[in-house]
């Protein structure tokens, strides 16, 4: 298929073919890792900004990363040395960052629409790396990416996502890419942090992580997100854990070959068992490296587009 977009803001609006031609992209681009020279000209002359308003480390740098990897020459921008603390808006920074040829912006924000606001007002093509509780479309990616690599497929699986939904910008889009590939959801964590108004998402939901846990061919497990939470939805830590994490006794009655993944960063002992996060049924470490072929993939498939 021909790519016709030129941002990326979220999965919601990309349709189930869209989001295979990123995966399949994707899985040309990591072949470069593996390479002796991991560089492919594909964006050289291109310039990226990361304009990263709220702090990210993981997702910075991997965006980062695949710029160079692609050839491009990158800037990193931060929202404590930019212009917004002199009280500037964010169209007019990022205004002023495409009249110096920002070819791409990859934009992380605390404001839920920020990216989209930013791709109706620019010619740059804007990438989001997380817009509050709204969507992260490269992690969801990448997750979608790690799962049909191990398991060959997305259609039929059950994934099990277990956590803060309600604060959840990877949940969203995870959800929007699985559904769409055919794979059969369950949210489950605390009714507070779940609620049934996800059900019209075309998930099921439950507060019972026991009565799912064993038919789960992936559990994705998602921290608190104490950051973006207004109260305390739970009474502890200790309770949550006690009955939402993945414990070793839960972790024994999942399928042998069942798939455990983690956005990151793990709060072990809490969402997950430290022996657990490292077991080998872990892939967690594997959807860090993948998250690099994504972005490159997402990067050159958007940097081709240009506005009509």
């Amino acid at each position: 298929m021909n790519w016709t977009r030129k941002d990326l803001t979220g999965l919601e609006s990309l349709s189930a073919a869209e989001i295979e031609h990123i995966l399949d992209t994707a899985a040309a681009f990591k072949d470069v890792g593996s390479r002796e020279v991991k560089k492919v000209p594909a964006l050289r002359g291109k310039t990226l900004v990361n304009f990263f308003v709220e702090p990210s480390t993981r997702t910075r740098v991997s965006f980062e990363l695949a710029a160079f990897r692609l050839s491009a020459d990158v800037i990193n921008v931060s929202a404590s040395t930019s212009s917004l603390t002199k009280g500037e808006t964010l169209k007019d920074t990022a205004l002023n960052l495409q009249a110096l040829h920002a070819d791409i912006i990859v934009l992380r924000h605390a404001s839920a629409g920020a990216a989209q606001f930013l791709a109706e007002r620019l010619d740059s093509s804007i990438i989001n790396a997380g817009d509050g509780a709204h969507e992260h479309p490269t992690q969801a990616l990448l997750d979608t990416f790690t799962i049909r690599e191990r398991k060959g497929r997305i259609a039929g699986l059950h994934v099990v996502i277990i956590g803060d939904i309600l604060f959840s910008r990877v949940a969203r889009s995870n959800i929007h890419a699985l559904v769409k590939l055919g794979a059969r959801v369950t949210l489950c964590g605390p009714s507070t942090l779940v609620p049934r108004a996800f059900e019209s998402l075309g998930v099921a939901v439950t507060h019972d992580i026991d009565s799912v846990i064993a038919d789960a061919d992936v559990v994705n497990l998602l921290r608190i997100q104490h950051e973006r939470q207004r109260k305390e939805y739970f009474p502890s830590l200790g309770e949550y854990t006690a009955l939402f994490g993945l414990t070793k006794a839960r972790a024994e009655r999942l399928k042998p070959d069942a798939l455990i993944m983690h956005p990151g960063p793990i709060n072990r002992g809490v969402e997950i068992d430290s022996d657990v996060a490292d077991s080998g049924r872990s892939v967690i470490l594997d959807q860090v490296t993948n998250g690099l072929a994504v972005r490159m993939a997402v990067l050159y498939l958007c940097a081709g587009v240009r506005p009509s």
